[in-house]
């Protein structure tokens, strides 16, 4: 199977509800980076910093979770398909 193939299958797959809400707290996580980084003003060196590197995990951590399949749920679904 082709590897693209593969990973669009995969984010297609249901996900488990763990790591559903650690996607919602990476996107959450990366939202408040992304504000800090784009607000108006004066901000300190460091918080730029900081909100770099939470924009990047944040990023990260929703990646990872939106490609963790929760197995028993897709065969479930694969066999009220074929049914």
């Amino acid at each position: 199977m082709n590897i693209l193939s593969e990973v669009k299958a995969r984010a297609m797959a249901p996900t488990p509800p763990f790591f559903q809400f650690l996607k919602k707290a990476g996107l959450i996580i990366a939202a408040i980076g992304t504000a800090v980084l784009t607000a108006p003003g004066a901000v300190p060196e460091i918080l730029i910093a900081y909100a770099g590197h939470a924009v990047t995990a944040g990023t990260i951590l929703v990646s990872i979770c939106q490609l963790t399949v929760d197995e028993s749920r897709l065969e479930e679904r694969l066999l009220s398909k074929v049914k």
